[in-house]
């Protein structure tokens, strides 16, 4: 991809992530807050604020890449920090959803009370674990039809540009 088509691309790309972390899942847990008890959205809840926090990396990465594009400054060392620790507490919180699976079925007596409630907090969960995947392992989404090529050529997913900035120390 040329750098102008990348820069089209990110673009809209990066603000799109930008209000999917600044909005859209805010939006969906102040509605679940409103409208659910806390006992019955815990989980889901959770889920929700794993997503906000990856996706909010991804909207970050995207506009730091779009910076380096287009000749714009940015703090290299403080940015790559933030990212390697960032990282952490992905793991971190991806390493709790048992946890508060289980302090969800304690405090609803181990019964689930909401079915669709637990199915959508199960969706949010696994959506948190896979976007932590497509920016520091594998790129998941295929989006372009380069990205196609790739994969369709090498059997194999593209390891993820964040990852190699990471290993490479560089944005």
């Amino acid at each position: 991809m040329s750098k102008k088509d990348l820069i089209k691309r990110l673009n809209w790309y990066y603000p799109m992530e930008r209000m999917h972390a600044f909005i859209t899942f805010p939006l969906i847990s102040i509605y679940l807050i409103y409208s659910c008890p806390i006992y019955d959205i815990i989980f889901l809840l959770y889920g929700l604020i794993v997503c906000i926090f990856i996706l909010f990396q991804g909207q970050h990465y995207w506009k730091l890449k779009l910076y380096k594009l287009t000749g714009k400054p940015f703090n290299q060392i403080k940015n790559l920090t933030f990212f390697r620790k960032s990282k952490t507490i992905n793991l971190i919180m991806v390493g709790l959803i048992p946890l508060i699976f289980i302090i969800q079925l304690f405090l609803n007596n181990w019964t689930v009370k909401n079915e669709n409630l637990m199915f959508w907090g199960v969706v949010a969960n696994v959506f948190g674990i896979l976007e932590h995947v497509n920016y520091y392992n594998r790129q998941l989404m295929i989006d372009n039809t380069q990205d196609l090529n790739y994969v369709i050529r090498n059997r194999k997913l593209k390891i993820a540009s964040l990852a190699k900035d990471l290993s490479e120390n560089e944005i």
